[in-house]
């Protein structure tokens, strides 16, 4: 049996005298994030061996300029534990760190002996290539990653704790251990983060075939590309679509990775990941963990670039890779073929990620030689048609802009309709019900519009209507209030109420901006504080060109178009 890799939690009696520490100095603590969480626990059962901790100072910089730790081992992304100010200020070499999980369980602490302040914009460009904030893994960095980074000696008291699909979860050496009972030796892993489709199923049975290897679907559950299927959707297909694989050379387990999308350098950390749960091929295809495109409308890896990576890290990594062309299905044959394997004028067809979505939010045919009918029915189950489906209005404008008058209008209306439950979220009722304690610097505003959001999300999440009109004047808050809504599978409609300056200021029936000018009120967005105009809003509206009457109607309409409001007899 092959050598276990290292886990990095204390024993019994260790755990109680750590906590026994914690609680008698009264040690600070931190609520690890959803990556945070995902990264600690591929740290502590050997996912991420070599590593033993999160990145110190000089490991982090070596790892951002060279994608190796400071002792030249490989290691393509940055693993750090970013934290707030806040927080930093209690901290110092040699206080004890607890870590909990979103339900207050410790589970780790950490000895600190850095905090650091890094280039986080230089570590997007050596990392990732770009400062483009379209880039998933930039955007997270730069707008959701904290500004200190903590290291130290980590202590892992208990795994965190996981309630869905237990039968499929695996720590790399039970994953080893259920290789070795079952006598496999030659087994070739596939990463995904999306469901299983024909394409999908017929490129893994080739690899497993011309290697004569067994076969490990090894999903992610962890945090995925912002507007993917989700992860509880993602388990479901693959459980439907395992039944198509033989079941003695075929193993599902799931993986609690966060992702970058990185491209060359993150294919590099699958390799190795794979490594450590017993794998000893991997498969790469085309694109692999590749963001998409870019503002400019180009695709921010070449296609092929992690393929290079890959190959060119194999035998230092210790996995081979399998290379494979994308599959494309070839009507005149009947089945899926290698992209490169057409004949000349041969007719091939293919369905992209966006179209699939299209399809399902207007319910339309999804064909069959595209998927199975067991996925197609998880898909639809989970991602109702639009008309049926939860949504946010999010207005968004400076004060005065008239935001809540069209609000009130819209909700008025949608309620007229009687399609769906319906709640507006506005003004100064839902400011004191939700964030009474909060003030009006930059980090409370963007506190109480998270908030605002987290309401919304639910509310649309449960096929409603959430109808809010903040002033929320911050791009990078409102970015975060989207994903929020559509990782619950809901729709998001951003309207920018663009009622320039001079018009919201002439209709301040309140004095707010007379008093802002004054100086009585500080931080007042357009006065004193800046308003980050929205660069793609799906609609725009300026109500010194149309009345609050005809802006609802313009967002009723929207909706039709959209796909949101069907005909009152469907079929």
């Amino acid at each position: 049996m092959a050598a276990p890799v290292p886990e990095h939690y204390v024993t019994p009696a260790e755990k109680e005298r750590i906590l026994s520490k914690i609680r008698r100095e009264r040690s600070p603590s931190w609520d690890l994030t959803r990556r945070q969480l995902c990264d600690l626990e591929l740290i502590l059962n050997g996912g991420f061996n070599p590593l033993t901790g999160f990145l110190a100072p000089g490991d982090y910089r070596s790892v951002v300029e060279t994608g190796r730790l400071a002792d030249g081992t490989l290691w393509p992304l940055p693993i750090v534990l970013d934290i707030p100010e806040s927080l930093a200020t209690r901290l110092a070499p040699g206080v004890l760190l607890e870590l909990r999980e979103p339900e207050g369980i410790p589970v780790a602490a950490i000895e600190i002996e850095t905090l650091d302040r890094p280039d986080r914009d230089e570590e997007a460009r050596r990392v990732f290539g770009t400062s483009d904030r379209t880039h998933p893994g930039v955007r997270y960095l730069l707008e959701s990653t904290h500004p200190v980074y903590v290291s130290g000696k980590l202590f892992g008291l208990t795994p965190p704790p996981h309630y869905d699909f237990r039968e499929l979860r695996f720590t790399p050496n039970a994953l080893r251990a259920r290789f070795e009972t079952l006598g496999w030796k030659r087994i070739v892993a596939f990463q995904t983060r999306n469901p299983l489709h024909r394409a999908h199923v017929e490129l893994t049975f080739r690899a497993a075939r011309e290697h004569e290897a067994n076969l490990l679907l090894h999903p992610c559950v962890g945090l995925t590309r912002p507007g993917d299927v989700d992860a509880y959707t993602r388990v479901r297909c693959y459980e439907r679509v395992l039944t198509y694989y033989p079941e003695a050379t075929t193993q599902l387990a799931l993986l609690p990775l966060a992702m970058r999308m990185g491209g060359p350098r993150e294919v590099l950390l699958h390799m190795i990941i794979r490594r450590n749960f017993g794998a000893s091929h991997f498969i790469v295809g085309r694109d692999h963990a590749g963001p998409g495109r870019g503002r400019d409308g180009e695709a921010f890896y070449p296609p092929f670039a992690a393929r290079e990576a890959a190959l060119a890290k194999a035998v230092e990594i210790g996995i081979e890779v399998v290379a494979f062309d994308e599959m494309v299905y070839a009507p005149s044959r009947g089945q899926y073929v290698g992209a490169g394997e057409l004949s000349p004028g041969e007719e091939s067809l293919s369905l992209s990620g966006t179209e699939l979505r299209r399809r399902l939010a207007l319910g339309l045919e999804i064909p069959g030689w595209f998927s199975y009918p067991e996925v197609i029915a998880e898909l639809r189950r989970a991602h109702a048609p639009l008309a049926r489906r939860g949504f946010a209005i999010f207005l968004t404008g400076l004060s005065g802009a008239g935001k809540s008058t069209i609000a009130n209008i819209l909700t008025s209306r949608l309620l007229e309709l009687g399609t769906r439950p319906t709640t507006l979220l506005d003004g100064d009722h839902v400011r004191k019900m939700l964030s009474s304690e909060l003030g009006f610097s930059r980090e409370h505003r963007d506190l109480h519009i998270q908030r605002l959001g987290f309401v919304a999300a639910e509310i649309a999440k449960s096929g409603g209507v959430a109808i809010c009109a903040p002033i929320a004047p911050y791009a990078g808050t409102r970015r975060a209030v989207r994903a929020e809504v559509e990782s619950r599978g809901a729709g998001f409609i951003e309207v920018y109420v663009s009622t320039p300056l001079t018009t919201c200021e002439a209709r301040d029936r309140k004095g707010l901006y007379a008093r802002a000018r004054a100086g009585l009120i500080p931080d007042f967005t357009g006065v004193s504080d800046p308003y980050e105009v929205p660069e793609n809003p799906d609609l725009n509206l300026d109500t010194t060109q149309m009345t609050p009457e005809e802006a609802a109607q313009r967002i009723m309409l929207k909706l039709e178009h959209l796909g949101y409001i069907g005909p009152r007899n469907p079929g």
